[in-house]
């Protein structure tokens, strides 16, 4: 594993500029940490809190982890297989789940959790808080920056905070404007006990700490065994930098620049020998060398690279508005119309993508880079059952295709560990993975039977493999990468299905599973069926294209056709379970059984009775739940074509929870716009913005010739007549660019990456395209060629 460094470099160079306008913008320091502001680069992530006497940047670094690499399967699970089957299928649910429980869980019962890493505190002493004046603390997300800057008694303080990719640092600039007047300590702190700070030299200190032993649940205690090492030197000051009595002193500085590295001895989820120490001192080193300048610039550049991809806006924004702090916003646009809200939540999505997944790292997890807490929300583990997946929905349309590497790589190496779970749990070949993971890659079912034997997260990361290669075409990676892994997880299946002996139909059906987080452990969940023939039919697909295992191709298409089609229930719903057992008045978070209108695509308006009763179900579901439930909602009225149904559920999203300014408690964004779950979760976040694209463009289908349909301004909302969007990328390799004015397309323009033909559609009108490779094509509102 590559391991990273983060530098803070104080310069008079940047940090002058106002933020532009894609920011998040504030008139006091954080308070909580759903108040700071997050940057990162993809490995190492700070919160930023703004103060003025004291700032604070509480650290992580993704492969802080607690316990260590950890087989955990259940050696002859399979044993009990077949029993679990036979009495869920004679309607013993409770003896099914109790066998379950003893005998066919992961061990231990529960997986690790995600750490906090470090904090810096700069304390700038003498800086009375009572005399602060014009305060301002901003994230600029076109910048991928945060600046904060006040007056104390006639000083003006400025301070910029970025990380960077390609040096593997964060950077924080700090200037004031007049000369000699900068003086601050910094200090290096953990939240784990095992620690120690040392003066490396007269520039440099070094932190170094062991994970703390934690209490994972169901009594197990993990041992801490991931070592880090921080180490902080001051570079460059036009004042004097010293290290004395564990911490760095800068005084009588008009600017300056410290250097923060760390690692960790983590090599791979199988190997934690790695010296971190060392790491962190080589990473020191490197970008001791380069100057703040050169630092910035690489930064700005790499970042603007993947940032400036897609831009979107909703006509100009009202200036009364835009210049509102953002929580301030939050409330106000319930009152006044602020359509450029919703395009300020899209962006923000995008940077913490680009700002937490980038290659050689982790992928983003439940809270993404960000954590200070030592027991967080259900771990800031991966939960697969939506979570991990509603995190990378917005990837591909969003044209950030290499923030998928992560997630890919997590992929490959969980399914090594889920080979073993496949064959000590289920008799069966390939690889399984149920609905969590962790940085040890953990496979097997954890928590509780009713929940945790759900086995088809695997399966659905799948799909990320498959849209990845139909939108880019990357013939290499289909071939070494996604179909290795798509056959595995169908092998697995191929063996796991089972004839229901309760119909005369011969389907074959999924189990034992569950609906995720609701009904138990059950025989026939519609989720698992529509996700297993997604994945049975692009794996069948895959296989073609690269002209191999023609007789697997066969075996796939007779099972898929066998599998327990979708139903519609008494209510007109689409029945979640095989049994016609819906509640209407159920409104709980998941609506998992719709997996097949989004993110599948089996439920289309071309399956019209599956379609209108997709909508039914949703319907009895109703708009509110959680923030990730939402932005679920958002992709699905979407799909639905239902652009004001879409939008007032994404308004609802943008609401603030958790402030006094709002007596809103959850299902909304915080201060900072993260996702309230409550507590913090990011995939609301991505979702959301993965919602909006689905209202601009949608590519899902096909025609009954398997040519593609791209579909322009599928589910505009009302609230939105005017606006633009460019750079948007579709299945099989197209880049959309839109304008609309009152609520009707004006032009297009498509360019064919990859010279497939399509057809574009808007409303009931299409146009053919038989574009090359590099060429463009623009449109009327007509759908004409201009």
């Amino acid at each position: 594993m590559k391991w990273f460094s983060l530098a803070i470099a104080l310069v008079t160079s940047v940090g002058s500029a106002e933020p532009g306008r894609w920011a998040l913008q504030y008139d006091t320091p954080a308070e909580k940490w759903v108040e700071a502001l997050p940057v990162g680069n993809g490995r190492m992530g700070a919160m930023v809190f703004g103060g003025v006497a004291e700032e604070r940047l509480q650290l992580n670094e993704d492969s802080v982890w607690t316990g260590g690499p950890h087989d955990y399967a259940h050696p002859g699970a399979h044993e009990h297989l077949a029993e679990i089957r036979r009495l869920l299928f004679a309607g013993q649910q409770r003896e099914a789940e109790d066998l379950a429980t003893r005998e066919f869980m992961s061990l231990p019962m529960r997986q690790q959790f995600y750490q906090p890493m470090a904090d810096l505190r700069l304390k700038f002493e003498g800086t009375p808080v009572a005399d602060v004046t014009d305060y301002s603390r901003s994230l600029d997300l076109s910048e991928a920056a945060t600046s904060t800057s006040f007056s104390v008694e006639g000083l003006r303080h400025r301070r910029t905070v970025y990380a960077s990719f390609p040096d593997q640092v964060i950077v924080v600039e700090l200037e004031v404007d007049q000369p000699g007047q900068l003086d601050f300590v910094a200090t290096l702190s953990t939240p784990h006990d095992r620690h120690e700070v040392a003066e490396i030299d007269a520039a440099t200190l070094q932190l170094t700490g062991l994970v703390n032993d934690a209490e994972i649940g169901s009594g197990d205690v993990a041992e801490g065994q991931v070592r880090f090492a921080v180490a902080l030197r001051g570079v460059a000051t036009d004042g004097e930098c010293r290290v004395a009595e564990g911490a760095l002193r800068v005084t009588g500085a008009t600017k300056a620049t410290l250097l923060l590295s760390a690692a960790t001895n983590v090599a791979s989820y199988k190997d934690i020998s790695a010296d971190a120490s060392a790491r962190a001192m080589a990473d020191l080193e490197a970008a001791s060398r380069r100057t703040p300048t050169a630092i910035r610039q690489r930064h700005t550049e790499d970042y603007r690279d993947l940032f400036d991809r897609v831009t979107f806006s909703l006509g100009e924004p009202d200036a009364g508005v835009a210049d509102l702090a953002t929580d301030d916003r939050l409330v106000a646009a319930k009152e006044r119309p602020d359509p450029d809200l919703a395009a300020l939540v899209f962006h923000y999505g995008r940077y913490l993508m680009i700002a937490s997944s980038r290659p050689g790292g982790q992928p983003a997890n439940l809270q993404g880079l960000w954590n200070q807490d030592l027991s967080p929300a259900w771990g800031s583990k991966y939960t697969t059952n939506i979570n991990a997946e509603m995190n990378y929905w917005l990837t591909e349309p969003c044209n950030l295709g290499e923030s998928n590497e992560p997630l890919f790589d997590a992929i490959q190496e969980v399914a090594e560990a889920g080979a073993v779970v496949a064959r000590e749990h289920y008799a069966a070949p390939g690889w399984v993975l149920h609905h969590n993971t962790d940085r040890w890659r953990g496979a097997a079912p954890i928590n509780a039977a009713d929940h945790g034997i759900w086995p088809s997260g695997g399966a659905w990361l799948c799909q990320h493999l498959w849209l990845h290669y139909l939108t880019g075409g990357d013939e290499e990676f289909l071939r070494s990468t996604a179909y290795p892994l798509m056959k595995g997880a169908a092998e697995f299946f191929a063996a796991y299905l089972v004839e229901d002996p309760r119909n005369e139909n011969g389907w074959l059906i999924s189990g034992p599973s569950n609906s995720p987080e609701q009904g138990g452990l059950v025989m026939g969940p519609t989720m698992d069926h529509q996700i297993v023939r997604d994945l049975f039919a692009n794996t069948i697909e895959a296989a073609e294209r690269l002209g191999v295992d023609e007789d697997f191709r066969r075996q796939l298409a007779e099972l898929r056709a066998r599998i327990a089609p979708n139903q519609v229930g008494q209510h007109g719903q689409l029945q979640e379970w095989l049994e016609d057992r819906d509640d209407p008045n159920n409104k709980h978070r998941h609506v998992s059984h719709l997996w097949g209108l989004y993110p599948g695509d089996e439920i289309t308006p071309d399956t019209q009775d599956v379609f209108a009763a997709a909508r039914r179900s949703l319907e009895m579901r109703g708009d509110g739940g959680t923030g990730w439930s939402r932005a679920w909602k958002v992709n699905f009225w979407a799909r639905l074509r239902d652009g004001d149904h879409a939008y007032r559920v994404l308004d609802g999203l943008m609401t603030l929870t958790g402030s006094p300014k709002s007596s809103h408690n959850g299902g909304g964004l915080y201060a900072n716009l993260f996702d309230a779950h409550p507590p913090f979760q990011i995939d609301g976040n991505f979702g959301a913005t993965a919602g909006v694209c689905e209202m601009l463009v949608q590519s899902h289908r096909r025609t009954a010739d398997s040519e593609r349909l791209i579909e322009l301004l599928p589910a505009l909302p009302t609230a939105w007549p005017e606006g633009k969007v460019a750079g948007l990328q579709t299945r099989d390799g197209f880049e959309v660019d839109l304008e609309w004015r009152d609520g009707e397309l004006t032009t297009c323009r498509v360019e064919s990456l990859r010279g497939k033909p399509a057809t574009i559609v808007l409303g009931d009108r299409r146009q053919s395209l038989r574009l090359d490779a590099g060429e463009t094509l623009s449109l009327d509102r007509q759908l004409k060629p201009l």
